[in-house]
């Protein structure tokens, strides 16, 4: 495929950073000189893309420094500069961290009640739910997106926190953290309206529904505009899906892992796959267009 300029500069502009930043992303390029400027090059399809990139990131960010030899691989980004790069990604699971010490990781119900789908109160060993449209008369609009950050047990917060940083910086990254927050509110609700009207009135939390929501989004917009920020192992997909066909089977509840909220981690996927095709669509037009 021919190479086209994206972006044409003076000779005192200093590049290295964003070259940097195309050298980790593992974007080809090749930078010339031309005329008393510095011209850079990208394969056509991937034009528009790194146009944006440099709108963004003009000086490649903390995060993506060249090597001082070009024989010396890429230093390895630090924890702060990685946050400072992913600040919505970060922000969302430091929510989850906020409302898992609040909530006791599920144990404190006198919290727990004010996040979940449905209202509840306990009255001996049981929980009487409270109609959501009650909830929903009384302005408890927060409910449709609350379950998300609730969280029982440390195993079921690190690994949806693992997940989710791995998978919402890749979109912040991409698409900017506006979008990645939009998507991950969208995949809540309908994560969690789904666990509601399929598994009926019930406690459920959790990121899970919004990292299939995730990964649905990034597999289908990746296979319409490939794009190296969207580039993952084939084994992270198949991984994912296979966990949920052992969970549909019912298999992982057999085995100790508790009830799985299978309703919501299919909605996620549904509606992550339906954005992906349609972010993905609009990314394809523009870089034909």
């Amino acid at each position: 495929m021919s190479a086209v300029v994206v972006l044409r500069k003076p000779l005192n502009t200093d590049l290295s950073g964003f070259v940097g930043l195309l050298r980790r992303l593992q974007v080809p390029h090749r930078v010339s000189e031309e005329g008393g400027d510095q011209v850079l090059w990208v394969a056509e399809n991937l034009a528009e893309d790194v146009r944006e990139l440099y709108q963004r990131f003009p000086e490649g960010d903390a995060d993506f420094q060249l090597p001082a030899q070009a024989n010396q691989a890429p230093a390895r980004p630090s924890i702060g500069e990685q946050l400072r790069a992913s600040k919505a990604t970060a922000a969302v699971l430091l929510l989850c961290l906020i409302v898992a010490g609040l909530t006791g990781l599920g144990d404190n119900f006198a919290t727990l009640s004010w996040l979940t789908f449905l209202d509840f109160r306990v009255q001996g060993e049981y929980l009487y739910f409270t109609p959501l449209a009650a909830s929903l008369a009384d302005g408890q609009w927060w409910r449709l997106f609350t379950p998300m950050l609730v969280h029982f047990g440390i195993l079921h917060l690190a690994m949806n926190a693992l997940w989710y940083w791995e998978l919402g910086r890749r979109i912040e990254l991409r698409q900017g953290p506006w979008s990645m927050l939009t998507l991950t509110l969208l995949f809540s609700l309908v994560s969690n309206a789904a666990q509601y009207l399929f598994g009926g009135p019930s406690l459920f939390g959790g990121l899970s529904g919004v990292l299939y929501g995730l990964l649905g989004h990034i597999w289908l917009y990746q296979w319409l505009a490939p794009n190296p920020v969207y580039r993952m192992p084939r084994g992270v997909l198949v991984m994912m899906l296979v966990w949920l066909l052992l969970c549909l089977s019912g298999l992982v509840s057999l085995l100790g892992f508790g009830q799985i909220a299978n309703a919501a981690h299919v909605g996620g996927l549904l509606v992550g796959c339906l954005s992906g095709l349609l972010g993905g669509a609009l990314a394809r037009r523009k870089l034909t267009a």
